[in-house]
């Protein structure tokens, strides 16, 4: 305590937990030593000092992978960088299947691994007991193992993080607890602590348990959930060893790895148990009290699996809090609130074994003004506002904990905290027996059951239950006409003088049209790189619409209004509440909507890219000329309180036309037949649009020097090294893509399946991915191959399209 205490830097990292740490060694060690550790009491004391300390690298996700097998190279060299033991050890890891479900969701996993590169086996029985004896194995179908997992010591790895941040520059001051900040002309000015205030640039909050505290005192937004985590460790136990990988039954909700001679036994229980309240400050190095009413009802059938447990003494126990979020990834990233408060937080379902990727990912954020790669799923403009709501954070992270261990089924929805947010005409949409899914916490039709059956999901990896509910609903899009209610659109205004300067700077597409006009565009980053994928109307000359998806809201809000310059004749507004959409689609559509239109829809009057404002059924509605569907359509935007009206209406008058309510289950298959891309899944931060063939969106010719522009223009003079087309399965009908599937070319991995569903028109299974080939992937090279798509461990022929599966040329959309 006699060093003097700082009173500036350029990074102050709050937490001295292995998030903190791993952030200030990164920083430190790329060059950026003015950084400051404030921790309230010790390091280590929050939540890594109790963590179990297991290491598991495959993650859905491909870029949460690639941090994982960062942490994991940088875990089993940091010993010999700093001096300071970590325990690390790749002895690595195994899940247990009890039955064929489970079975099922491991060969996706496995071909997931593949996609990533990554080695993952499936093992029988007696293979699984070779390397853990101690199970039996009487109820095991098989075992997924992943020689790459492991572990290390939690407290250990954060010391010797502690110590190298030390090593290249960083200063780690203990006891020393925040107490706000100071925000000037809405950024991070100071972090004000109990021993006086330090002046920063950048504040980064690394404070596990106490994050969503922390941020509320700068006003910012962190929607995690501190619950209990409970473990023990038993006394040592014959023929335990040291080179045992890590076990998990995840039926069981158990896991298993060995501690000095022993057992730590930790459970991911299906209801776990929320802490409720201000966590004390001073909970440092401290647990929760044992609760053994709520851990040992599922002792019973893990004695049965590891009969060594029967007799095994207990040495200790472990209930800690630990933080989660509702879909079980951390947040991470620069606040929307506060310019350069930057999160790292909400990683308990990771353990500490993120902590090496996530301070690499924050260094370089922090450094360069950006990830080093998409972090989409772990960033905190996945959230919205009503994520600022105790009640439904709690409720959602439960639910999102409690499904850890649980079987990964496809389209599965979540279900707390629902309903939240209904669009104005939800009871319509019910008494149609809509069954709703959950986006961005908006209630939106997935599809609709005929009458005489229920509208319910059922859980399986076979051909879902709704599939002929959708296809029905596809083919009156394609044969007749549909209505979609697709209300959750996030919708902003930009106005002012300025606006069309600044979209043309920040659009890839040229934005400088006339009103009446739309523009598809793509927001791209400095390496051409798609930050945002949305749609853009010009209302007035200073008046500009912009739609964009539902998820996308505060990413794309936030994305926009970063750019626009402090003395900018500019103002941006979400509209979001104010609008509900329809979208009317299909060949019969504009008979259809000729009925109620006080207007011409011909299209010549209503080309298609052309906004009007109009009337149908007496009512005010901006009616857009586009299409997501591949079909003639409209998508109607329509003041809230006139939705009920103006839906009715359309019923009413495209009943003769075989008008039918269709969900978003059959707008993913419409759209997938017609190649039409998503952003976060077929395109995002690591795709540019000449990769994803979105070239005609591209304006390279509009006189404005767009973000991103000078890397297209290198890129386009060089073969690409990616490009993404369709495929559709070649020999089984009945086989639909989920997604991750991996792709082959004459034999060899060459990528994998960003988005698959099943074309309902084409009548198979059908997906995009891209192909990847460091010496460039040209049309010849995509032509000559022979392609195969490995599903759930299992190759089926693939037939490889560069165009569209469905009205290649676009006749349909633009009759």
């Amino acid at each position: 305590m006699s060093e003097t205490f700082p009173d500036q830097a350029r990074v102050v990292i709050i937490g001295g937990g292995a998030i903190g740490c791993a952030t200030a060694y990164h920083l430190a060690k790329h060059g950026c030593r003015d950084v400051v550790v404030v921790e309230k009491a010790k390091l280590t004391s929050g939540s890594t000092w109790h963590a179990a300390g297991a290491y598991a690298q495959v993650r859905s996700d491909p870029n949460a992978g690639r941090l994982m097998a960062y942490g994991g190279a940088l875990y089993a060299a940091l010993e010999a960088e700093t001096g300071q033991a970590t325990g690390w050890r790749q002895n690595g890891g195994m899940r247990v299947a009890t039955n064929k479900a489970r079975r099922r969701e491991y060969e996706r996993a496995i071909t997931t691994a593949r996609s990533f590169g990554v080695e993952m086996e499936l093992l029988t029985p007696r293979e699984a007991q070779a390397l853990f004896p101690l199970m039996t194995v009487d109820r095991v179908d098989c075992a997924l193992y992943v020689p790459s997992d492991g572990g290390f010591g939690p407290s250990d790895l954060c010391l010797a993080l502690a110590k190298g941040a030390r090593m290249y520059g960083a200063r780690l001051v203990e006891d020393t607890p925040v107490t706000g900040f100071a925000i000037e002309r809405g950024a991070v000015a100071a972090v004000r602590t109990a021993r006086g205030e330090i002046r920063c640039e950048v504040a980064v909050i690394c404070c596990g348990i106490w994050s969503r505290e922390i941020g509320r005192l700068a006003g910012v937004n962190i929607p995690l959930q501190p619950s209990h985590h409970c473990y023990l460790i038993t006394e040592p136990i014959a023929g335990v060893s040291r080179d045992m990988p890590t076990v998990r039954d995840p039926d069981l909700w158990h896991y298993i790895r060995e501690e000095v001679g022993g057992l730590i036994v930790g459970q991911y229980e299906p209801d776990p148990i929320p802490f409720l309240g201000a966590i004390p400050r001073d909970h440092d190095f401290k647990l929760m009290p044992e609760n053994l009413d709520h851990f040992t009802p599922r002792m019973a059938a893990l004695l049965d699996w590891i009969p060594a447990l029967k007799t095994a003494g207990i040495k200790s126990w472990f209930n800690g809090l630990e933080a989660f979020t509702e879909d079980q990834n951390p947040v991470m990233g620069e606040a929307p609130e506060v310019r350069n408060i930057f999160v790292s937080a909400g990683f308990n379902a990771y353990g500490v074994s993120g902590c090496g990727g996530a301070g690499m990912a924050i260094g370089e954020w922090i450094l360069n003004g950006e990830p080093p790669y998409d972090l989409w799923s772990f960033d905190i403009r996945r959230f919205g506002a009503y994520h600022r709501s105790d009640k439904q954070v709690l409720a959602r992270s439960l639910e999102g904990q409690g499904h850890h261990y649980r079987i990964v089924w496809p389209f599965e929805e979540m279900q707390a905290g629902r309903p939240l947010r209904r669009s104005a005409i939800y009871e319509r949409l019910a008494a149609q027996r809509a069954c709703f899914g959950a986006k961005f916490g908006w209630e939106r039709p997935n599809w609709f059951a005929p009458v005489g059956t229920e509208p319910r999901e059922s859980e399986s990896f076979e051909r879902p239950s709704w599939h002929r509910h959708v296809a029905a609903e596809h083919a009156a899009c394609r044969d007749a006409v549909a209505i979609f209610d697709q209300s959750s659109f996030a919708k902003f205004a930009l106005l002012g003088a300025d606006a069309e300067r600044l979209l043309q700077r920040l659009c890839a597409a040229d934005i400088a049209k006339p009103p009446g006009r739309i523009s598809y565009t793509q927001m791209l980053n400095r390496h051409g790189g798609i930050e945002c994928d949305l749609t853009v109307a010009r209302i007035a000359e200073e008046h500009y619409y912009i739609v964009t998806g539902t998820g996308f809201a505060t990413h794309d809000f936030e994305h926009i209004r970063r750019h626009i310059p402090d003395d900018a004749h500019a103002s941006l507004i979400d509209i979001t509440s104010a609008y509900g959409t329809l979208a009317v689609m299909g060949p019969r559509a504009r008979q259809c909507l000729s009925r109620i239109c006080e207007g011409d829809l011909d299209a010549e009057a209503f080309p298609f890219g052309a906004v009007r404002e109009i009337y149908l059924g007496g009512a005010p509605v901006r009616a857009m000329r586009l299409s997501f569907v591949g079909e003639l359509g409209w998508e109607l935007h329509v003041p809230s309180e006139y939705m009920v009206t103006v839906y009715d209406a359309i019923k009413a008058a495209g009943a003769e036309f075989g008008l039918r309510d269709a969900g978003y289950r059959a707008l993913d298959s419409l759209r997938l037949e017609k190649g039409y891309r998503v952003w976060a899944a077929d395109i995002g931060p690591d795709y540019t649009p000449l990769e994803a063939g979105l070239g005609f969106a591209l304006a390279f010719d509009k006189g404005v020097d767009f973000i991103g522009r000078d890397a297209l223009l290198r890129q386009r003079d060089q073969p690409l090294t990616k490009r993404l087309v369709s495929f559709a399965v070649a020999d089984d009908p009945a086989l639909q893509l989920h997604g991750r599937e991996t792709i082959l070319r004459d034999g060899e991995r060459v990528g994998w399946i960003t988005s698959g569903g099943f074309g309902h028109t084409v009548g198979r299974g059908i997906g995009m991915g891209y192909v990847r080939r460091v010496d460039g992937v040209t049309e010849a090279y995509l032509r000559s191959g022979t392609y195969e798509l490995e599903v759930a461990t299992r190759r089926v022929p693939a037939e490889l399209h560069l165009r569209p599966l469905y009205d290649p040329d676009n006749s349909r959309v633009r009759g």
